[in-house]
């Protein structure tokens, strides 16, 4: 599985080690779509926002917070798709063995995972420092995902890119493995379980009940602690899926 995947990069021998280095870099030819334009959609976001509030006086608007900061997370996603189905047949046309590219990804989706995290607390911290930017703005310290402790904000901020950077790969995977009839069906299925669910919950009257679960769960166990096990399980299928798919 995955986490056995990602161990062997440090327990196997050098020759393994290169041979998943290598396939690493091989991700990195994407690097600017799959890590450089999600960062330039939030950048845009930011500089807008900006533009936004300082042109409305401190005391004309209640509350300065913008969800911009969303917009990394869901352009991470996307581009991850697009580079996974992209980076996997090159590879396998460079002899490089499906073991050897799902170490190689899941090494580079932590690298930059953890680097983007850190990149978004940093931030956070100038923005806290600097009275957000000035203009009393809060872009990167949702109320949800605000911590004191800034190891824990690096934590919360890092989780969600391994959730969905492996959601993506798991989608690349199923179109490779299924094509398109396979991804309608996944996409189908999904809105199904998601509206019989929304009945059940409306049937028996227990909206409250999700309600009070999220309200209630502490924002590192909702955020951090349950993305961590989907992305763990996202990955597990993900190598299943790709020890069978085609270029």
């Amino acid at each position: 599985m995955t986490t056995a995947t990602a161990s062997d990069v440090l327990a196997t021998t050098p020759a393994r080690r290169r041979r998943y280095l290598a396939s690493a870099r091989i991700h990195l030819v994407n690097l600017p779509l799959s890590l450089g334009m999600p960062w330039l959609i939030l950048g845009s976001a930011f500089v807008v926002n900006l533009i936004i509030f300082s042109m409305i006086p401190t005391d004309g608007v209640g509350d300065r917070t913008t969800g911009g900061i969303m917009s990394i997370y869901i352009f991470t996603l996307i581009a991850r798709v697009v580079s996974m189905t992209q980076s996997f047949p090159f590879a396998l046309g460079l002899s490089v063995t499906r073991r050897d590219f799902f170490a190689g990804l899941s090494l580079v989706i932590v690298v930059e995972s953890a680097a983007q995290g850190l990149v978004l607390t940093v931030l956070r911290a100038i923005e806290s420092a600097s009275n957000g930017w000035g203009i009393d703005m809060t872009f990167f310290g949702v109320l949800f995902l605000v911590q004191d402790n800034w190891f824990l904000q690096w934590v919360l901020y890092t989780v969600p890119f391994l959730l969905l950077s492996y959601l993506a790969v798991l989608f690349g995977t199923v179109y490779k493995r299924f094509g398109q009839l396979g991804m309608w069906v996944v996409i189908v299925g999904s809105v199904l379980v998601g509206g019989a669910a929304a009945i059940l919950l409306t049937w028996s009257r227990s909206w409250g009940v999700v309600g009070r679960f999220f309200s209630e769960t502490a924002p590192l166990t909702l955020f951090a602690g349950y993305p961590a096990i989907l992305a763990v399980l996202f990955a597990g299928v993900a190598w299943l899926l790709l020890r069978r798919a085609t270029p």
